[in-house]
């Protein structure tokens, strides 16, 4: 890690203290984190990869993961809310340069954050977004309705994706514009605090439109890095939790093996268990991480053999850590509560949120897709697909030009 990394996360640290004490509080009220959303803006987590000169840390894509987990230890809810947010800086860092890149890459050097708005819901069709983007003489309006918005409630602008006359674009929209609102509707059992709802568009003035084909080529991969991340950061703080609900355990089984939990040795192989699952989940989300650092440092060599190769890396490893992750995070969330007697089901303690929001994480992007991704590549070479979309088709086997993020 670098001096830099050192310096931001010397400044972060007290915020994610400071965060985490009322996390359980939180989930079990339904209370969106606005104030941790600010808090974290105001010590400029969104600017951590903003280089220097645009006021951010200039951080790189491993040293922001790092972050991104220590954050979802204290609370899994925040990474996810910056998911849009980082990969729509990503987006800027990688473009060529220009004054409009550098206009927004100072307005988010500076605080701004940036919400998503992708996925639709009902009877729309694989890659024909029914949200429209329509020119008004030299301005854009959109016009439609998103779900799995997260955390565009939270932010200053929200990232669009429509059709147009022009072909399939990507839009952003100030969430305070004329013509947008926003709902908190999410019914998810877990992530309850994303503000993964509805966004509905009533020509809603746009800025930034741009095709969506010229996005960065590795977003998939990075989408998913952001939840590998609050995989190892639920599953390090299932490590946390047991060890302090172990510790705090006096009563024992009297067909336990020691006088104290603590000192059982069944419950210590239960927890070792724990601890490999967490450890593991962090190393391979550094690994992703360095493949997708790669990655961008071949994006202004698009298409060349070096970009390709760096991106079908990026892809391969982020979806091998997300079959392995999607499995063993939520088993290290039910382990827990092999380690503790029934009182652990309190819901004062709420103990099973870690299960719950490592599931829904785990239920983006559908893991078994993802399997059979990576077994084609491992036997026959067969690149992964960059871009998917979820909608309704007539038969199987069509392959979509257009993405959907939840």
């Amino acid at each position: 890690m670098s001096a830099r990394f050192d310096t931001a996360a010397a400044r972060l640290r007290p915020v994610f203290a400071q965060i985490a004490t009322g996390t359980v509080e939180r989930e079990r009220e339904h209370r969106l984190p606005f104030d941790e959303v600010r808090a974290l803006k105001d010590a400029g987590f969104g600017a951590l990869r903003v280089p220097v000169e645009f006021g951010g840390d200039g951080l790189s894509i491993a040293e922001v993961a790092e972050l991104l987990v220590e954050l979802a230890t204290a609370d899994s809810n925040l990474p996810q809310i910056f998911r849009g947010h980082l990969a729509y800086l990503e987006d800027r860092l990688v473009a060529e340069p220009s004054a409009e890149r550098d206009a927004w890459l100072t307005r988010l050097g500076s605080g701004e954050i940036v919400g998503n708005a992708w996925s639709e819901v009902g009877a729309g069709g694989l890659g024909s977004p029914t949200t429209r983007a329509t020119r008004d003489g030299d301005a854009w309006r959109v016009d439609g309705r998103k779900f799995y918005t997260t955390g565009s409630i939270f932010a200053d602008w929200t990232d669009v994706t429509a059709a147009s006359d022009d072909g399939d674009v990507t839009a952003l929209v100030r969430t305070d514009a004329p013509g947008v609102t926003i709902h908190d509707d999410w019914d998810g059992f877990g992530q309850p605090l994303t503000g993964t709802g509805t966004i509905v568009f009533d020509g809603a003035p746009s800025e930034h439109v741009a095709l969506f084909g010229e996005r960065f080529r590795y977003q998939t991969a990075h989408y998913q890095l952001v939840l590998l991340a609050v995989l190892a950061g639920i599953a390090t703080a299932v490590e946390r939790d047991a060890g302090h609900e172990i510790r705090s355990r006096t009563r024992v089984y009297s067909h336990g093996l020691a006088a104290r939990v603590q000192d059982d040795a069944q419950i210590q192989s239960v927890v070792g268990e724990i601890s490999s699952i967490a450890y593991t989940a962090k190393q391979l989300v550094r690994g992703v991480a360095s493949a997708l650092d790669a990655a961008a440092a071949t994006a202004l060599e698009r298409d060349s053999a070096a970009d390709v190769a760096a991106n079908v890396e990026a892809e391969i490893r982020a979806a091998q850590a997300q079959v392995v992750l999607s499995e063993f995070v939520p088993r290290a969330a039910t382990l827990l509560f092999n380690t503790l007697g029934a009182s652990a089901t309190s819901t004062t303690k709420a103990l099973d949120r870690h299960w719950r929001n490592a599931r829904t994480v785990a239920s983006h992007n559908p893991v078994i897709y993802k399997s059979r991704i990576v077994g084609d590549w491992s036997i026959n070479g067969t690149p992964p697909p960059f871009i998917w979309s979820i909608g309704t088709a007539e038969s199987t086997g069509i392959t979509a030009d257009t993405e959907e993020k939840s």
